[in-house]
């Protein structure tokens, strides 16, 4: 009725861009008041931001710490289904006002990116993945690659979610070519 959702492929989507995001945001704004996660970054974010610059190493950093500190005892169906919610919980604080992100933002060549972060500007790539081996995980990595090389950067952000009971978890640097990942596995 209010143009919000339209039928793609007998599926159904958001209308556009706009909605998108405004109906994204209603989602994660009903759980932030309650959430451990939003409190933590909300209470630090300016830690994140040094000569008006997002450090988004340092953001993947702390949202490794503060997973594992609010979310280790959390039911594996749990996270994956809202891995990326939480992600989002956790930037929002951060980048409030002065930048913005894009889910699965689509590229002129039609593939779609997980999500797009632009702080004043500076564009950051970010890839989620739930970990399902080493080989679908360098899948991962080499799109992340293809991405960096459509929006023409150097740097890119991985996100695993991992639950193997052996896992390790923290931030890990990759260099592939003339591009430099940066994956942190939760």
């Amino acid at each position: 009725m209010f143009g919000f959702l339209k039928e793609n492929q007998e599926m159904v989507s958001i209308s556009n861009i706009i909605f998108e995001k405004k109906l994204y945001n209603l989602l994660i704004s009903e759980n932030e008041t309650d959430s451990r996660i939003f409190t933590a970054a909300d209470m630090k974010k300016n830690q994140f931001i040094k000569d008006g610059i997002l450090h988004m190493e340092l953001v993947m950093q702390k949202f490794c710490e503060y997973f594992e500190e609010i979310y280790a005892d959390a039911d594996d169906k749990f996270i994956e289904d809202n891995g990326r919610r939480i992600f989002l919980m956790f930037l929002k604080p951060i980048i409030n006002g002065n930048g913005n992100y894009y889910i699965e933002a689509r590229t002129r060549n039609l593939k779609r990116t997980d999500i797009v972060i632009d702080y004043k500007g500076i564009q950051s790539v970010l890839e989620l993945k739930i970990w399902h081996g080493k080989e679908y995980n360098q899948r991962g990595e080499n799109q992340l690659i293809e991405y960096l090389d459509y929006y023409h950067l150097k740097k890119g952000y991985m996100l695993s979610f991992n639950f193997n009971k052996n896992k390790q978890t923290g931030i890990r640097q990759i260099v592939l070519g003339d591009k430099l990942l940066i994956e942190a596995i939760v």
